[in-house]
């Protein structure tokens, strides 16, 4: 028989062993799971971007192609450069300092990437507009994070509701129909954002507001006024930004 001290002894051994076993494994998966998070909003950003998919099939070739085409910056609402940990910017809350992605191809703007967030229905959506170097036509959008329900406000995701902001129809003189992309600016240059219509848009030529609209989501239409809203808020908070690119190709 071994003593209450042999057995005691034991016991304390053990559980210290796989206490240390265990806060090693969890310090391990959450290491993986940062790693993956991060990988995750590369990627989203890089398909705002227009970003070819056989560069996005690992977390290596994102991290790789992100570091090789994208200029990571924040700015503040006056359009001017500041200081941050890019990464540790909550784009929900923080009003001051503004994440921005710009892709770059020998030193020049190919697109612009932004954060943007705000509330559906349920959840608050998070996801990324890309523009076009002029700051005037949309070059892609995705969501990535939310939780609306499936099959009705979770179909923000969805790439047939995502295409809507790069394929505005224009009927051409020999019948063709050509696709553009959305625009967030008006005729005066003026950003107004692009709207998400109940019951789907009007292509009709007397609509001249069609080219700032884009269908909305059947039996979502909370989640669709919302993205709406957020989507204007958060582009005139890079109002500056977006005007200097414009008149200037930089920031």
């Amino acid at each position: 028989m071994y003593s209450n001290n042999y057995t005691l002894g034991f016991v304390f051994i053990v559980t210290l062993v796989l206490g240390t076993m265990l806060s090693f494994t969890k310090d391990s998966v959450k290491s993986l799971q940062d790693q993956n998070l991060k990988a995750d909003v590369q990627k989203t950003i890089l398909r705002s971007l227009n970003f070819e998919e056989n560069l996005l099939e690992s977390n290596e070739s994102i991290e790789q192609t992100f570091k090789n085409y994208i200029d990571a910056k924040c700015v503040n609402v006056e359009g001017e450069i500041v200081e941050c940990n890019i990464e540790e910017v909550d784009i929900e809350k923080n009003e001051e300092t503004l994440p921005i992605y710009i892709r770059m191809n020998n030193e020049k703007i190919e697109g612009i990437a932004l954060p943007i967030a705000g509330k559906g229905l349920w959840s608050t959506i998070f996801g990324y507009i890309a523009l076009n170097p002029d700051t005037d036509s949309v070059l892609g959008i995705q969501f990535y994070k939310h939780g609306e329900t499936p099959g009705l406000g979770g179909e923000v995701e969805k790439k047939w509701f995502t295409d809507n902001f790069v394929n505005h129809p224009i009927k051409e003189s020999n019948g063709e129909i050509t696709y553009v992309p959305k625009k967030i600016r008006n005729e005066n240059g003026k950003i107004i954002s692009i709207s998400v219509i109940k019951g789907g848009v009007d292509y009709s030529k007397s609509n001249k507001s069609a080219i700032h609209q884009v269908d909305g989501i059947s039996g979502a239409t909370v989640t669709a006024d919302g993205v709406s809203d957020f989507l204007l808020e958060d582009l005139l908070r890079y109002e500056k930004t977006l005007d200097k690119i414009r008149d200037y190709g930089t920031i």
